[in-house]
């Protein structure tokens, strides 16, 4: 007989990795690009994600091309607004009671007015959508390696310039093959001055070598995707010593050909190494799953059990750049999460939750504050479904 399990819907978390473009909900998408006049190719319109994969040049353009596509149907402030609304509200049904938006305003600065009103429209866009939905919000500016670096300078002084107003980060994203991240250092640098988070993409469609480039180039303190290091044992010491989350992203790295199925992906190599990590869904536009999702894929394909879950939604916390009053609240819903019983109802505790006191020992986390734990026994839903 199958153990009843929690409900990871209601397990407050926080998600620290999706892309702007890539968190609109796909009647959303359909809906604007009718009103705004854009013609979506059939991977886009067809209500199934599209098949992608995107490990050699020609598919990683693909799939560029079609984010391109989606993104061009952002044409004013009110699509803006909607768009960051939409992802609160479905950050707030996953659990999520922080989420950190990663943007790229270049994107959209020809239509918003330039770089400048292109940022503060996604911050007005975000205390709105923050006040609304009561899922705190913070902004990761993200340059594009495949530009000049010089680009990445202007963006790293504009995310500077919005540093203790909404921007909590400055990251790298794009094709890691594409560029060496020793080209953005300076940018970095500026961000880094300005008490930014640094979290640069890398360890996806690279290798281990690019999570290296991202620590010593970059200072990163996160990694966005980092799942590679787990080919490289040096690099786990590594990251665990210095406790840098890897934002990793199950479904994405499955849907893009990282990894052939999810079962493949490292959670377990990472857990065991002690690497924290914080569960993020990338692009559901074009991946099809959200954040609870992909803790149901830690719990259906890696046998993840719910003390386990619990302690991968306060890594999430803990690597976040949440106020602390957020991040106290987020734990002690963790631990009112986790001391239900299995299988009972309840109301998320991610916006306020209350509950037994946050940073008690579980398992998984170790005696020196370090984090992982060693493999636990199997257990998968009743219903057999991610969830």
């Amino acid at each position: 007989m199958e153990r009843p399990h929690r409900d990871v819907r209601l397990l407050p978390k926080a998600h620290l990795h999706l892309h702007f473009t890539g968190s609109m909900r796909p009647g959303t998408l359909l809906e604007l690009a009718d009103r705004h006049g854009v013609h979506l190719p059939e991977a886009l319109s067809s209500g199934e994600p599209p098949r992608l994969r995107a490990t050699d040049e020609r598919g990683w353009f693909r799939f560029q091309r079609l984010y391109d596509v989606a993104r061009s149907v952002l044409r004013t402030p009110e699509d803006i607004r909607r768009l960051v609304l939409e992802a609160a509200q479905e950050d707030a049904a996953d659990g999520s009671g922080w989420l950190e938006i990663q943007v790229d305003p270049t994107s959209y600065a020809p239509r918003l007015g330039g770089l400048i009103p292109a940022l503060e429209t996604v911050l007005e866009a975000v205390e709105d959508a923050s006040r609304a939905t009561g899922v705190g919000i913070g902004v990761v500016v993200a340059a594009n390696r495949t530009k000049h670096p010089l680009e990445a300078r202007t963006l790293a002084r504009l995310a500077a310039r919005y540093a203790d107003h909404g921007v909590i980060g400055f990251g790298l994203s794009n094709d890691e093959r594409r560029g060496m991240a020793r080209d953005f250092d300076r940018a970095f640098a500026i961000a880094r001055d300005a008490g930014l988070l640094a979290a640069p993409h890398g360890g996806e469609l690279a290798g281990a070598p690019s999570v290296h480039d991202c620590l010593d180039d970059l200072g990163a303190d996160r990694i966005g995707h980092g799942v590679r290091a787990a080919e490289d044992p040096r690099l786990l010491e590594r990251l665990a010593e210095a406790q840098v989350t890897c934002e990793v992203c199950p479904t994405s790295n499955v849907a893009l050909g990282v990894y052939e199925k999810p079962g493949d992906v490292p959670l377990r190599t990472l857990w065991d190494a002690g690497v924290p990590m914080a569960l993020g869904a990338d692009d559901p536009l074009l991946f099809g799953s959200r954040l609870a999702a992909q803790y149901g894929l830690a719990r259906e394909h890696h046998a993840f059990t719910d003390e386990e879950l619990a302690e991968l939604a306060r890594q999430s916390v803990r690597a976040s750049r949440a106020p602390q009053d957020v991040r106290d609240r987020l734990l002690a819903g963790i631990d009112d999460w986790l001391a239900r019983e299995p299988g009972g109802s309840g109301t998320s505790g991610a916006p306020g939750a209350s509950g037994a006191s946050a940073g008690e020992p579980v398992p998984g986390q170790r005696a020196d504050g370090r984090t992982g734990g060693p493999r636990a026994g199997r257990v998968t839903a009743a219903d057999g479904t991610p969830l």
